[in-house]
């Protein structure tokens, strides 16, 4: 039913929980699974801002990215699920999931979600809700 699973993650408990959970959907079907990292810079731009910091906070983040996404590899391995691993740089997280499950053929995204109610989650927003609007495929949301 599910051929490519799609786990986007951001190094938090709840996209490791959806990582675990989609390994589980994948050996019952099984499945490929794609992790995918959005990077993010500086999201607060102001008048002088300097692009060089941005590259830096990028470098920084896929280096941290890179230690955490080998585990996952390895837990995956261990369960003989085929995994890649895809890295990107994003300005909007949410448009480019969905454009990276489109364009992949995912059949399936499994995302961790915060959780945040009330005026947090307007405040900060929701990867999770706007991934499972946005996309035709299913999505299952993870807490």
């Amino acid at each position: 039913m599910f051929q490519n699973i799609l786990v986007p993650f951001d190094l938090s408990n709840q996209s490791t929980r959806a990582f675990k959970v989609a390994l589980d959907v994948a050996k019952k079907y099984q499945s490929k699974v794609t992790l995918l990292t959005c990077l993010e810079g500086d999201a607060w731009h102001h008048k002088y801002y300097d692009a060089r910091a941005d590259k830096e906070l990028i470098k920084k983040q896929s280096k941290v990215t890179k230690k955490h996404v080998e585990k996952l590899e390895s837990i995956a391995e261990k369960n003989n699920i085929s995994i890649k691993t895809q890295i990107i740089t994003s300005k909007s997280v949410v448009n480019d999931i969905v454009t990276f499950a489109k364009s992949r053929k995912h059949d399936l995204i499994v995302i961790g979600s915060h959780g945040r109610t009330g005026f947090d989650k307007v405040l900060l927003g929701s990867v999770a809700n706007g991934v499972s609007q946005k996309t035709r495929c299913p999505v299952l949301i993870v807490k």
